[in-house]
């Protein structure tokens, strides 16, 4: 999907108002959600390390786990959204 991004000064560009939908957050939410596809998505965490460095824990529904090859896929997934959006996130299903 194509989606704008609107920096803070986007009054600039003759707008009002910034649409919630044009955020970084909100897009790069979308993104997220288009990256892992056909499955969905369980829950995320953010993991701040001691240097500082943020780590995205994205938690698949353990529902799709057999479904599609997806457990294969996981790293993909990482590489994916590390080159659309330049944040590290690691893909995982829930321990039972």
């Amino acid at each position: 999907a194509n989606r704008t991004i609107l920096d803070k000064n986007f009054r600039r560009k003759g707008l009002q108002v910034r649409p919630r939908s044009r955020t970084l957050t909100s897009v790069h939410e979308a993104m997220l959600e288009d990256v892992v596809g056909p499955t969905e998505i369980f829950g995320k965490r953010t993991r701040i390390g001691v240097d500082g460095s943020k780590l995205l824990k994205v938690i698949l529904d353990p529902k799709d786990k057999d479904k599609e090859n997806v457990e294969a896929k996981l790293a993909t997934f990482s590489a994916v959204y590390k080159k659309l959006t330049n944040k590290e996130a690691a893909f995982m299903f829930p321990e039972a």
